[in-house]
């Protein structure tokens, strides 16, 4: 029995000569946030459509429940509740009138589970306020009570914080916490702001154009956000021989002739500053500086970093 809630081996998605997915295998546990991490187009929606059984896969597999989806989707999916896109709410109906409109459609069996769920989203039960009239974030809170409307184990969401103002985006991050930590639901969440991810996501996966480069825990992601010295000098080859020869320090990296990074601080800046310009190096900048998730994202994609 596999520790895993969501496994895929290899999975594939090919168009034509594109792949839009290509050999991934995540790995989300149970009672966990994961976040898949990606720019716009990098495969997530592809992703999270082929665990839903949405699209089909080119190749590989995905296991849900420790259950093969291909086989056994009807076993699987009542118990995932999901946001891909927008769900289709109807526009002059209210809030709790298009929940019980999908209630009944998904004969959803709790006889106050709209009720129950409004209340869990934040939002009013039989409120006047036609969906039309719903702000971003209200929409956004209403999807997501549909999704989890019939109590599931497993919630998939794409982009569930997409185009929500900063209030907005915190008050679904909190929700969504909420869900995890106080209803124990395991929930997928895919997303290209980084920010978010680091403040909500216990493991991250990080995907670039169909590929997963990256898949690790936050705590081993922030551990590999190093610090370092920066120096700006006036002869770089010079200041590394100083390092090499004198403190017996080789994990530097010379970016070009004025500037060098130094990865070993077992010594103060104001140390190595004093031996450069005792040496007659001139120093003109000298400063501890530490890399952002940003910084590490951009090294693993070698590309611009994202939102």
């Amino acid at each position: 029995m596999s520790d895993y809630i969501i496994e895929t081996n290899h999975l594939t998605k090919q168009y034509g000569e594109q792949k839009s997915v290509a050999n991934l295998n995540i790995h989300v546990r149970q009672g966990r946030i994961y976040g898949l991490l990606g720019r716009n187009g990098a495969g997530k929606t592809t992703t999270m459509k082929m665990l839903l059984n949405l699209t089909l896969p080119t190749s590989g597999e995905v296991r849900i429940f420790g259950q093969d989806m291909r086989t056994e989707a009807q076993k699987i999916l009542p118990r995932i509740g999901s946001l891909i896109e927008s769900p289709g709410f109807y526009p002059n109906l209210t809030g709790t009138e298009n929940l019980k409109l999908f209630a009944d459609l998904r004969g959803v069996p709790q006889r106050n589970a709209v009720k129950n769920t409004l209340e869990l989203v934040g939002l009013p039960y039989k409120d006047k306020k036609l969906f039309a009239q719903y702000s971003l974030g209200m929409k956004q809170r209403l999807a997501i009570a549909l999704a989890v409307m019939h109590d599931p184990e497993l919630l998939i969401l794409d982009e569930p914080i997409n185009g929500l103002d900063p209030i907005g985006i915190a008050e679904v991050r909190s929700f969504i916490r909420a869900l995890c930590t106080e209803r124990g639901k395991t929930i997928l969440i895919s997303s290209h702001i980084l920010s978010e991810i680091a403040l909500l996501a216990d493991d991250i996966g990080i995907i670039d154009h169909g590929v997963l480069l990256e898949e690790l825990s936050l705590k081993e992601l922030e551990k590999k956000n190093s610090k370092y010295a920066h120096f700006i000098v006036s002869d770089t080859a010079r200041a590394a021989r100083l390092l090499e020869k004198h403190l017996n320090m080789f994990n530097f990296y010379v970016e070009d002739q004025q500037s060098l990074r130094l990865h070993d601080m077992a010594l103060p800046v104001s140390a190595i500053t004093r031996l450069f310009i005792e040496n007659g190096i001139d120093v003109s900048e000298a400063h501890t500086c530490e890399d952002t998730l940003e910084d590490y994202f951009k090294k693993i994609t070698g590309g611009v970093g994202i939102a």
